[in-house]
């Protein structure tokens, strides 16, 4: 056989050999694709999943806070705080009056506290005076917690001392028995509760004071009155579709 009629006999062989790499290239790279898009659209589903989830959503054992309010109020506004945060006095001297006079006062909402004590041994102390004055007198607790932030001290300096702590319970004239205060204070009887609130603090991811939950949904910023408001909104219509 001549070299050209071996050659015109070899085309059609390799012509199917390139048609069969072809459909194999072509089938690998549909292949690839359905992969691509397969994996593209269980990353896009976990990524709205993970947006519809609340943020900041915590179930709280309200029974255990410190509560200005009617128990049963349809909503449950609570604040964790330091007694030696500066911030934490200006949300008490701004917000808190606010809240109180639109919500907890009408029946409407309850304001509970809890101790983040976490600037400095100040923070401990004034959180220990102000647990021993709950334990001694409740509603005596709110007189005291307001006069703590109206007269803190400067944030670099030591000054919730048990002297000072006593002499302010005194001044503000409080239904209780100062020398257990001091005693409280100084043998921090109630250590335990306050590292309950401190373990809450850390378990509901707060990172910094004061921080806002609505039943327990955190607002992004505790100044923001009208954020406030419009979860006390969306709590109350909750409770009223129930």
């Amino acid at each position: 056989m001549s070299k050209n009629k071996r050659n015109s006999a070899a085309a059609p062989q390799q012509s199917k050999q390139e048609k069969r790499r072809a459909e194999q290239e072509k089938q690998k790279q549909k292949t690839r694709i359905l992969i691509f898009s397969t994996v593209a659209a269980v990353i896009i589903i976990f990524v709205a999943l993970i947006m519809l989830i609340p943020k900041g959503n915590s179930d709280f054992n309200y029974s255990e806070m410190h509560r200005l309010g009617k128990e049963d109020a349809p909503v449950k506004i609570v604040e964790f705080g330091d007694y030696k945060c500066p911030a934490c006095s200006d949300f008490t001297g701004t917000i808190k009056p606010q809240l109180v006079e639109k919500y907890v006062t009408p029946g409407k909402a309850a304001f509970y506290f809890v101790n983040m004590a976490f600037i400095g041994p100040d923070s401990e102390t004034a959180s220990l005076a102000a647990l021993s004055v709950y334990h001694q007198n409740s509603e005596a607790f709110w007189t005291y917690y307001d006069a703590i932030y109206a007269n803190q001290g400067e944030e670099s300096e030591e000054w919730a001392t048990a002297d000072y702590l006593v002499s302010l319970a005194q001044k503000e004239n409080l239904p209780i028995d100062f020398d257990l205060l001091r005693k409280d204070i100084e043998e921090r009887t109630y250590e335990s509760e306050l590292q309950r609130d401190m373990k809450l603090a850390e378990d509901s991811k707060v990172t910094s004071t004061p921080t806002v939950f609505v039943n327990g949904v955190k607002v992004d910023k505790a100044f923001d009155i009208k954020a406030i408001d419009s979860q006390v909104q969306i709590a109350l219509d909750s409770a009223d579709a129930k």
